[in-house]
């Protein structure tokens, strides 16, 4: 459901979002939607944190790159829904898979003071830790980053393999 009985938005983050899509438009409208140079910076410091944790298998550290209320949203299972479920869908992948992977920034676009969305695609290899297979991986993904008390977290994450699929 997204907004309560009363027309308030049942969630912070959400209430947050809309509020700034009002600054989004102008920012448009201006043609002035790319992230600040101290902004970009940040971004890039979180996205190189995630990626360094995530070929660590440290749940710990991805954690510390996440928003308080962050979405995790893997292909083909259901969407893991503020930290306790986050956390538990990256035990299940470390615990599944280990990464040895890079991520590309293809774009950052800032549509308002504290959000902004990265488009990134990303390759290498996982292992499968049952099998100790090394597998080819590549994917394309898309990140909203909130920015709470100056450090931009994730606040939404989503990616898809490009990859062909196996025949």
């Amino acid at each position: 459901m997204y907004g309560s009985d009363e027309g308030q938005s049942s969630n912070k983050g959400e209430e947050a979002f809309m509020k700034s899509l009002a600054v989004t438009a102008d920012k448009a409208a201006t043609g002035s939607s790319a992230a600040s140079e101290a902004d970009r910076a940040k971004i890039e410091g979180a996205l190189e944190a995630y990626e360094a944790a995530l070929n660590a298998s440290d749940t710990d550290k991805v954690m510390a790159v996440f928003a308080s209320d962050g979405v995790f949203m893997a292909p083909n299972s259901p969407s893991a829904v503020g930290l306790d479920a986050v956390l538990g869908a990256y035990n299940g992948i470390f615990h599944a898979i280990a990464f040895d992977t890079e991520l590309h920034v293809d774009e950052i676009v800032q549509v308002a003071a504290d959000w902004a969305f990265v488009r990134t695609h990303s390759a290498g290899f996982v292992t499968v830790n049952a099998t100790n297979d090394r597998v080819a991986d590549a994917n394309h993904e898309l990140f909203v980053f909130r920015k709470d008390d100056d450090a931009w977290k994730i606040a939404r994450y989503s990616f898809s393999s490009t990859n062909p699929p196996p025949r």
